[in-house]
């Protein structure tokens, strides 16, 4: 029984790093219609933000108050990373799919190349508290408490991101737009501020995905971006594309299947049922597990 419950936490420690990458993928196709390949790029800003400011960041550190002002440090360059992004690149190419395709992997690629130019292709040990690298007590089984920190931070992000979206007016502008674009650019509403507002909050949430998955791996590496982001992307379609509360669902699936099944069978097995989930979600409910049926 311990080892089921360990399991399940892990595993949920995991889908709450999925999720955070996920939801700002989700709200930035629901609302401007892109396929952000470059957002596995905030995550590694924020991820290396905040490795780099737990040593040099007069104040912050990696214990305490320090640690906080470090993920915080992290968080504001990965948001600022994600409005820039959204200003220069993907501003001009709005309703021009394949140019953003083109322009979001090569942003990818490149940024991963700048990280490595930086800070060496080597992973390099991630400035944990020491708080997280100790283990809690729960029903019987020793649960690491960086996993914890993910599920708690996952769920006040998806708490703060429907309270957002449900109660201020930009959220109330960035839901009819998923809606309804068109119609809310009749109203004379500019759209163009949500839209780089919903860049923000992508950004943060990955940035944020970045400093909480180097303490739940220990590491940070140039790559951890891009590898997170396929799975997020699983994440997003399993759960209907646009919807985050349908990320949250479909990043639990995925996060216990990932870590049931790699457990009782072999190495790379939960990896390969992920993609198979994938299908059969695709062939039976292309719309996903929160999406709204295609009407002519």
């Amino acid at each position: 029984m311990g080892t089921v419950i360990l399991l399940a936490l892990t595993g949920l420690g995991l889908a709450a790093l999925y999720f955070l990458v996920a939801s700002g993928l989700s709200l930035v196709f629901g609302l401007a219609d892109v396929l952000n390949f470059a957002h596995g790029l905030f995550l590694g800003v924020g991820a290396y933000g905040t490795w780099w400011a737990a040593s040099n960041l007069p104040g912050a550190g990696p214990d305490g108050f320090g640690f906080v002002l470090a993920v915080a440090f992290g968080v504001a360059a990965g948001t600022l990373v994600a409005i820039l992004v959204e200003l220069v690149l993907i501003r001009p190419l709005y309703s021009r799919t394949i140019e953003q395709v083109l322009v979001t992997v090569g942003l990818s690629l490149a940024g991963v190349a700048l990280l490595q130019a930086t800070w060496g292709a080597d992973a390099r040990p991630f400035p944990r508290p020491d708080w997280t690298r100790q283990v809690t007590g729960i029903l019987g089984a020793q649960v690491p408490n960086g996993g914890l920190l993910l599920i708690i931070a996952a769920v006040l992000v998806l708490g703060a991101i429907l309270a957002f979206l449900r109660w201020t007016r930009y959220g109330l502008v960035i839901r009819a737009g998923v809606e309804n674009r068109e119609m809310v650019t009749a109203l004379g509403i500019d759209v163009r501020k949500a839209f780089t507002l919903v860049f923000a909050i992508g950004g943060a949430a990955a940035a944020l995905a970045g400093a909480l998955g180097g303490v739940y791996f220990g590491t940070v590496s140039p790559g951890q971006g891009g590898s997170l982001l396929i799975f997020a992307f699983i994440v997003v379609v399993i759960g209907g594309m646009g919807s985050v509360v349908g990320s949250a669902y479909a990043a639990v699936v995925v996060g216990l299947v990932q870590q049931f099944v790699n457990y009782y069978g072999t190495s790379g097995l939960g990896d390969i049922c992920v993609v198979g989930l994938l299908a059969v979600v695709l062939l039976l409910r292309p719309q996903g597990i929160a999406g709204k049926v295609a009407t002519a």
